[in-house]
């Protein structure tokens, strides 16, 4: 008899669920039930006893998604999931180096940098280096390090192209052995850390291999080439991948996510057929067919095309409007219409390609009224309070952190002044001690009462050591709930918060980090509820991009943020040419595939309303820019889209695939040269002598004082003036 959990499968999905042991590709489009058909071909292989339940590997790319994955099985089979190794890549990783921490070189209390702890760190090596900051940005050498790591290179494989790079390479060494001295790993370091202890240790790679015979994973396109790598190396030639992901959906490029990951892997693991989920269960057909015809003008795609049993539903709305706040009116006006239709704000998703668009829309909804929240804003474990309770925590877990230390070493302020940090980190240099090593040094050597008097008050760094200490030895027996309010109340950060204007809410997240500590230790998912499990969780969760739960609100984000999430209603703003497709995507190498996949996710969102609008002209940058429409409605079918207009809309022009020709319609104002009498608009792609081509995304002027902007495919972005400039029609 077939598990019940089977049930309501439809044909490929069954197919992909029950495959026997080999390894398989699941081409799964938007909206296909992809979680569902990875979660029930776990729950398949235990139940068929192929598998035990800590038998296997499976890898997401969120906490969230891994949490729902363990909660699904929990409902189809009666089996502790606890032990189960179901969690995301760095999740996955730093319960490795965890168990061999001896074998990584690690400590066994390491702890773990989030990119706010990181950046603090490479300041710190390059003030010790006595390097410019300006002319080696802290920003700047932590992006070059990620950089290099996430491609799984240490710093002597950094190859050296001038002195610049030498130097970074340097940094790179002392960044390095910083971290190596303290205990501390970034995030990228959790990945290249484990992927070294996989390939050079051959016995735990074998011990490895042997246990995970299935290994699945989530989101497969968003992968990099050290993911790809790490589970290369756990699945050896013999283990199964089950790998799901839409190559259509790779828009993470500039994470080092790269789409040929799933052309190598149907290649390393002989995978002879691609199973394809294209049956959606979000969508209405007009809006899958829209986003079928666009996607398909994609050169490098492996090809599937979405359809739905739900009917055509409602065509495409499209607004043209002739300003951004004119845009932003108008996107008020229907976001209302549809309120009182019975949808509900939070129903409804309002998308941007850039952050910078949302002022405007911010500004139209203040004004109306209308309730509304910027997803994926400043998150619970990055807000500052959250930040110092977190570093007390880690200085009670580990001493020898020395991020953590200089945190909170005067805060709340307790008068030790930065040349009393200076003397203890020269001290710690010279010594080879940790900063908290060097404080209590330092500390030790205050002198007491020599007449039998009660001994002094203890000030600076002797006050702070003693806190430390007093605060760790009263914490030693407490629960992890306890250990953080004892923190929260004796280090001074509840007086602090109380004392300031508008501390209400830092301490109103002060408390609610205490509720995160109870719902870890109740959480049976956790294997550990130790402090410094619960610092590795904090420190992972700050990498998830969550919206804050609250009261019924309109939904803001830009389209990267929206990936994996959907809508009743969906409002694609600012569709010009040089804003979606970005004017980036022009000089990079497949930019445009990569900005029409983003235009792909931004379609597949809605479920029952899709509205596209763009303005001819925009404030954007401290600029007004003139706009063409986006040439990605030009490669949607036009009986799929309806004009609709504002209330100072008279008419629009069309807009489609069958109306390309008709592109002078709805250009920008030309601007004309002085001399040539050319006119040029926004949009054009032009040649110049010694830029070489580019397209023109600004203008400026008339007559003598007319100028262009240029995007310049190896020149970059330059303003010309046309009285001078020798530009050509490309």
């Amino acid at each position: 008899m077939s598990p019940s959990f089977l049930s309501g499968l439809n044909a490929p999905q069954l197919e992909a669920v029950t495959l026997p042991h080999a390894s398989a590709l699941i081409l799964a489009g938007a909206g296909s039930g992809k979680t569902r058909v990875l979660t029930t071909r776990i729950a398949w292989l235990i139940q068929t006893a192929q598998v035990s339940p800590t038998g296997l590997l499976a890898v997401t790319f969120t906490n969230k998604a891994a949490r729902e994955m363990l909660t699904r099985l929990s409902a189809m089979l009666p089996i502790n999931t606890r032990g189960m190794w179901v969690g995301t890549f760095h999740g996955l990783c730093n319960r490795m180096l965890r168990m061999h921490h001896r074998e990584a070189g690690l400590p066994q209390l390491f702890q773990i940098l989030d990119s706010q702890d990181q950046l603090a760190l490479v300041k710190r090596v390059l003030k010790a280096a006595n390097v410019d900051d300006e002319r080696f940005p802290p920003r700047q050498v932590a992006w070059f390090i990620n950089r290099h790591k996430e491609e799984g290179r240490r710093p002597h494989q950094v190859e050296e192209h001038d002195a610049h790079e030498r130097r970074m390479r340097e940094l790179y060494v002392l960044y390095d052995e910083q971290c190596q001295r303290e205990g501390a790993v970034d995030f990228a370091e959790l990945l290249l850390r484990s992927h070294e202890l996989l390939s050079k240790n051959e016995v735990l790679r074998d011990h490895y291999r042997s246990r995970f015979q299935h290994i699945l994973v989530d989101e497969f396109q968003d992968t990099n080439r050290l993911q790809y790598d790490w589970l290369r190396l756990l699945a050896g030639r013999d283990n199964a991948i089950f790998a799901v992901g839409d190559d259509d959906q790779s828009i993470y490029a500039f994470r080092g996510a790269t789409v040929a990951n799933m052309q190598e892997l149907q290649k390393d693991f002989a995978i002879e057929r691609v199973i394809k989920l294209e049956q959606n269960y979000r969508s209405h057909g007009h809006i899958l067919d829209a986003a079928n015809a666009l996607i398909d003008h994609n050169r490098k795609r492996l090809g599937k095309n979405l359809w739905t049993a739900e009917g055509k539903g409602e065509p495409l709305r499209l607004f043209e409007a002739d300003t951004d706040f004119e845009e932003a009116a108008f996107i008020v006006d229907e976001v209302k219409a549809l309120q009182s239709s019975g949808v509900r704000l939070s129903e409804i998703a309002l998308l941007y390609r850039s952050n910078a668009q949302s002022r405007v829309l911010e500004h139209a909804l203040f004004n109306a009224g209308v309730a509304y929240r910027v997803y994926g804003g400043l998150r619970f474990f990055e807000r500052q309070e959250i930040k110092h309770a977190l570093a007390y925590l880690r200085l009670l877990a580990a001493d020898d952190d020395d991020g953590a230390l200089l945190r909170i070493i005067n805060f709340p302020g307790r008068g030790i002044g930065a040349r009393s940090v200076e003397q203890l980190q020269d001290l710690a240099k010279s010594r080879g001690l940790s900063l908290w090593a060097a404080a209590r040094e330092k500390a030790a050597i205050v002198p007491g009462a020599a007449d039998g008097s009660p001994p002094p008050v203890l000030k600076g760094v002797p006050a702070f050591v003693a806190l430390i200490a007093g605060m760790r030895a009263a914490c030693a027996e407490l629960p992890l709930p306890e250990i953080i309010e004892h923190v929260i109340e004796h280090s001074g950060l509840k007086q602090h918060y109380k004392s300031e204007r508008d501390g209400s809410d830092r301490l109103e997240n002060l408390d609610e980090l205490i509720n995160a500590a109870a719902g870890f230790v109740a959480d049976e998912y956790q294997p550990d509820s130790s402090l410094s499990a619960f610092l590795a969780h904090a420190a992972l969760e700050a990498g998830d991009n969550q919206a804050q739960a609250g009261s019924d609100a309109l939904q803001l984000m830009t389209v990267h943020s929206a990936k994996g999430l959907e809508f009743h209603s969906v409002f694609v703003s600012g569709l010009e040419e040089g804003l979606f497709p970005h004017e980036n995507s022009l000089s990079e190498a497949d930019g445009r595939e990569e900005e029409r996949r983003l235009m792909y996710v931004a379609l597949t969102r809605a479920q029952r309303r899709l509205y596209l609008s763009f303005a001819q002209s925009r404030m954007l940058h401290g600029q007004t820019r003139y706009n063409i429409a986006s040439s990605f409605l030009q490669e949607l079918p036009a009986e799929l889209l309806r004009r609709v207009y504002g209330s100072s809309k008279a008419q629009a022009p069309e807009y489609g695939s069958r109306a390309r020709e008709s592109s002078a319609a709805y250009s920008a104002p030309a601007v004309a040269g002085a001399q040539s009498g050319m006119q040029w608009r926004i949009g054009e792609i032009v040649t110049h002598p010694k830029f070489g081509s580019g397209v023109i995304v600004n203008a400026e002027g008339r007559g003598a004082d007319a100028r262009v902007q240029v995007n310049f495919k190896r020149a970059g972005t330059k303003w010309l003036a046309l009285e001078y400039a020798k530009l050509t029609r490309a």
